[in-house]
């Protein structure tokens, strides 16, 4: 059955037919997001929800939606979304961080002349009929200082139109490499040194814990006399009281936001100031980076619907449509090694050490670690999946730890999960073969190479003779058919495992009858998603 994706905002036609051409079926409702009552009752239908601003998706809206997969946000921003119960819930949320990111940063730019030639006032004066050139004294961008909050996407587009208009760019940001930084030809500098040294202020960081109210009372009484603040990232940035009183003091010349802490904003205190510059979170409003962001939302859904390709996700990581081909064989052994594990283990995990060998170690790990602890937890919770996993492991206090290495044995790549709890440890192995099936090759320290069935039977027992006849002679008396039977152990009359590939799940009953011969350490019927 083809994938069925719901758009209730407004999307370009064009959008809606790269849905249509790739085999999903749309359903296309521009206005339906307005309507939270209806869109509850009717989103259980489908497996993916594409959006702008307008609907919320709320903690309501994802318990209804039953078979809902992932959400697309045409746009950045994603406040609109409830992105913990959307985790929770398994569900991947995307947005389109390049779509729009020449025009936010050009919209910047232009507030940035706009405040330093007061284009507003003079043009509203003009209109009136006024001739005041000597009020509206403006200042020019070359040779000022340029401090930019945030040097990443936008902000980096920022940095290079403002060296184009000769101006020097100071940058603070710490997730910029001093090695970027001088490639950008900006100056990296800390929060402090942007305060003090800027002529202008452009913000360009999301709006979290760590940067809500980056420039408060106390950081903007830090700054230069004469500063002008631009804001077009993220309202709650910036104390928006604290700007206005010092814009009426005259410590700050000018601001210029596109963003406010309250949207709409029908009121706030930078409204009606002398030089203040306010325009309606219009960061992305051109008619190139709509049609851009839409495309993009609706490729980026395309693609994780029919391919698994995970492209801007804000919930897990990103697999690119190339890395899903190659790595799906090394996601889906990754997700066997957890289901092995979970379905061994009883007690509460404590810690998941996660080892990958070779070709696997220059991989996406973070993917593959959030497929093993997926596997892991499916026997407690059976909808849990890459998205909701690692949520459900950090509430219980897990800890996931990854090593990789350089190929170190006989397998071009493998991985080794580990799984700690009170009372032992338990690990398991498997590599991926060149006809991209997934194999166990180690269980207990013990070699084996075993194919992975959707129903198999996992004993440990002594090396003793009778083991093998019993087993089969046990699966044939109770009509279980068994379609591979690997052997290993430690030694010669050591500890041996067997695991069998069977048609068919094996019978509680014919576990304990196994159980029942006292040959066996333990008796496991185990059951993996091979699908």
């Amino acid at each position: 059955m083809a994938p069925k994706v719901l758009i209730s905002d407004k999307l370009s036609e064009a959008a809606v037919q790269i849905f249509r051409d790739r085999g999903i079926e749309v359903d296309f409702q521009p206005d339906l997001g307005k309507d939270k009552d209806k869109l509850a009752k009717v989103i259980g239908q489908y497996d993916g929800l594409a959006i702008r601003s307008a609907t919320k998706v709320t903690e309501k809206i994802l318990a209804a939606a039953t078979n809902l997969k992932v959400i697309g946000r045409a746009g950045i921003g994603v406040d609109n979304v409830d992105r913990e119960a959307a985790s929770k819930q398994g569900v991947i949320v995307m947005n389109t961080p390049f779509g729009n990111m020449i025009t936010t940063a050009e919209h910047a730019i232009a507030m940035m002349f706009a405040v330093a030639r007061q284009i507003p006032e003079a043009s509203a004066s003009t209109h009136a009929g006024k001739w005041e050139k000597s009020r509206f004294m403006g200042v020019e961008l070359t040779g000022k200082t340029l401090g930019v909050i945030g040097a990443g996407n936008i902000g980096g587009i920022v940095c290079d139109r403002a060296r184009g208009l000769k101006m020097k760019v100071i940058a603070y940001d710490p997730f910029l490499a001093q090695e970027k930084a001088d490639k950008m030809g900006v100056e990296k500098v800390e929060l402090e040194d942007i305060l003090k040294r800027s002529d202008f202020i452009t913000l360009h960081v999301p709006l979290t814990d760590q940067t809500r109210n980056i420039l408060s009372r106390d950081a903007l009484e830090k700054t230069k006399k004469g500063v002008r603040i631009i804001n077009c990232a993220r309202g709650g940035l910036v104390d928006e009281a604290a700007l206005a009183d010092l814009l009426k003091s005259g410590h700050v010349a000018g601001a210029a936001f596109d963003v406010f802490a309250q949207e709409p904003a029908t009121e706030n205190p930078l409204f009606n100031l002398p030089n203040v510059v306010c325009t309606p979170h219009l960061g992305a409003a051109t008619t190139e980076a709509q049609e851009n962001v839409a495309l993009q939302v609706a490729e980026q859904m395309s693609n994780y619907l029919l391919t698994g390709a995970v492209e801007n996700a804000l919930n897990m990581p990103s697999v690119t449509a190339e890395e899903a081909k190659v790595m799906g064989p090394w996601i889906k052994l990754a997700d066997h090694l957890g289901a092995f594990i979970g379905q061994m283990t009883d007690e509460p995990v404590q810690a998941i050490n996660i080892l990958y060998d070779g070709v696997v170690s220059d991989m996406n790990l973070a993917a593959l670690n959030c497929s093993v602890i997926a596997g892991i937890m499916k026997r407690a919770n059976p909808d849990v999946n890459m998205v909701s996993a690692p949520v459900i492991a950090a509430e219980r206090g897990i800890k996931i730890s990854t090593t990789n290495q350089a190929k170190s044995g006989a397998f071009d790549g493998y991985v080794k999960v580990t799984v700690v709890t009170a009372k032992r440890e338990r690990s398991v192995a498997g590599t991926v073969f060149s006809d991209g099936k997934p194999r166990f090759i180690q269980i207990k320290g013990i070699n084996i190479d075993a194919e992975v069935g959707a129903h198999m039977l996992y004993t440990t027992n002594e090396d003793i003779p009778g083991i093998i006849g019993t087993l089969g002679k046990t699966m044939g008396e109770n009509d279980v058919n068994i379609a591979n039977f690997t052997l290993g152990r430690k030694e010669a009359q050591g500890e041996a495992i067997a695991l069998l590939y069977v048609d068919a799940p094996v019978p509680d009953p014919v576990v304990k009858q196994l159980e029942s011969t006292g040959m066996f350490g333990q008796v496991k019927s185990l059951r993996f998603d091979v699908a």
